[in-house]
């Protein structure tokens, strides 16, 4: 590469305003090229191999079912192998690598991804049952994941210049961050762009190579993002696609001797499955593997007396129906105390019943959840909670040929309840009446959990107790508990919410490098 980016302070990339005439006809525009382009076949990518394999992904649209998105090539543990030497192999080149060039491939990745901001978007749309605005919020966060861990390479690759070490006479000590080995990453479905982008990046820009394996639901959407790694010159064997099965593939890679860290982001049973196969010392391995991981959670929001009631409302609703409430930040459980009690949950019941259900593609408010697994895991979920609490809106399946679930909200419900305490993952609203605001933070606590919360309220003592109270890694105060920005909100939990990774924050990528300390003797 020979023109260097000039690097400026970091801003998140602006949402897409779709009421502007112009940005909904562009956005239609691509939903029908992007439209015109699915069913087709992908290969793995194994170095500069394409392969393609009889053994098909089969990607669906969860909101018309008989559409296919694309037929995806699935890997064996035979063609993981092939990319696992690939990627040791790459490795000792890419090291080498000036991180200020590794940087060059985000910062050009992330403009062409801008240019083409509308096509990632409408695929996600097809793929993920996403409506425009989530699926264009997942398009930026890739955006600015790519851009922020450029900058924080270049800035960790000058530290001695900004963090200077102590110094001694006649020595000359300089600290480097060097990266770790070749990587699995295993990114989610729900935001099938956002961070397979951000994981995989993270993990290049360091220095390391990587072996992606992206969730079975929305390969599409990832190799996409291959695809765009390759088109900006990124050197082949750097990052390697491989889907395939979790059991035979991912179990794998994950205890396989040469992985030296696995990313993981996905649901807690899988995640501390990870945790404990990468934990098993293979024969031939001279490390301990490292795991970051982000799981699930069971968040929360909090209101007392003192709050706004009707940002309150509006906040439960966005938090728990945004996305059809398949967001690890997802509001599933709110807690509020009794003298508004009744206040809320009316304006909670009326604003979920104004939430409108059909095709992410026409871009109603809530689409379709992601798979057949789900929808009928939600729907047991469903009537569970109809002997737990008092339904007071949806309550089954909607219309559409997909995995349509109406918004779902149940009131006085315990707070040892299964609908209070165990992630559902899908458009289900749990709330429980608490004395008083201590009370309802001791209900929100209550929980294996610890990603994100939101506390409303106007009397500052409480606010602070609260900051110190409420145990989660992300907490916001008279807002909505989704809707975290690269930069501005660093993302992870406490918990069985995962490692407290703080993707998107200042020290997210000193989980790819580890720290060498040089010194050297001088006169």
């Amino acid at each position: 590469m020979t023109t260097l980016t000039k690097i400026t302070p970091f801003v998140n990339e602006a949402f897409v305003d779709f009421t502007q005439e112009a940005n909904k006809q562009a956005m239609l525009a691509a939903l029908d090229k992007v439209k015109k382009e699915l069913g087709q076949e992908i290969p793995l990518h194994i170095g500069t191999e394409k392969v393609m394999t009889e053994d098909k992904i089969v990607s669906i649209n969860p909101g018309q079912v008989d559409m296919i998105i694309g037929r995806v090539s699935k890997a064996t543990q035979e063609l993981a192998e092939r990319a696992m030497q690939v990627a040791l192999a790459t490795f000792e080149t890419w090291k080498k690598v000036p991180a200020r060039e590794r940087a060059e491939y985000l910062f050009k990745a992330a403009q062409l991804m801008r240019e083409r901001k509308h096509e990632f978007s409408a695929t996600m749309v097809y793929e993920a049952g996403k409506n425009w605005g989530e699926a264009d919020a997942d398009t930026a966060e890739a955006i600015d994941f790519m851009e922020f861990y450029a900058r924080e390479m270049i800035r960790l690759s000058e530290v001695n210049e900004h963090q200077p070490l102590v110094k001694i006479p006649g020595e000359d000590n300089q600290l480097s961050y060097i990266p770790l080995g070749v990587g699995v990453v295993i990114p989610p479905w729900n935001f099938p762009l956002a961070i397979t982008v951000g994981m995989a990046t993270a993990a290049i820009v360091s220095g390391n190579t990587v072996l992606l394996k992206p969730a079975s639901i929305t390969p599409v959407i990832a190799y996409k993002f291959v695809a765009l790694m390759e088109e900006v010159g990124l050197p082949g064997g750097v990052l390697n696609f491989i889907p395939g099965s979790g059991a035979e593939v991912g179990d794998y890679l994950t205890t396989h001797p040469k992985t030296r860290f696995i990313s993981f982001t996905g649901s807690k049973e899988v995640g501390l499955r990870i945790n404990r196969l990468a934990a098993q010392t293979a024969e031939g391995q001279i490390w301990i593997k490292r795991v970051i991981a982000e799981m699930g959670g069971k968040d929360g929001i909090v209101v007392d007396e003192t709050a706004d009631l009707d940002a309150a409302a509006a906040g439960i609703v966005a938090s728990a129906f945004g996305f059809q409430g398949q967001k690890c930040s997802a509001g599933s459980r709110a807690v509020i105390v009794e003298s508004v009690y009744d206040q809320v949950v009316e304006k909670v019941a009326e604003l979920t019943k104004q939430l409108q259900i059909g095709l992410p593609e026409q871009n109603f408010a809530v689409g379709p959840v992601a798979e057949k697994n789900a929808y009928e895991k939600i729907l047991e979920y469903i009537e569970i909670g109809k002997s737990e609490g008092r339904l007071i809106a949806g309550g089954g399946k909607a219309e559409g040929n997909g995995y349509y679930i109406q918004p779902t909200v149940f009131a006085d419900v315990d707070g040892k309840a299964r609908i209070m305490q165990e992630e559902i993952f899908g458009p289900v609203l749990a709330i429980a009446k608490a004395k008083d605001w201590k009370e309802a933070i001791a209900l929100y606590n209550d929980t294996e959990f610890g990603l994100t919360g939101a506390f409303y309220s106007n009397i500052e003592d409480r606010i602070e107790y609260a900051l110190d109270t409420m145990h989660c890694g992300n907490l916001y105060i008279n807002r909505k508990c989704t809707g975290a920005l690269v930069g501005v909100h660093p993302f992870g939990g406490f918990n069985m919410s995962g490692t407290d990774s703080k993707a998107g924050g200042y020290d997210y990528l000193l989980l790819f490098t580890q720290a060498k300390m040089t010194s050297r003797k001088v006169n």
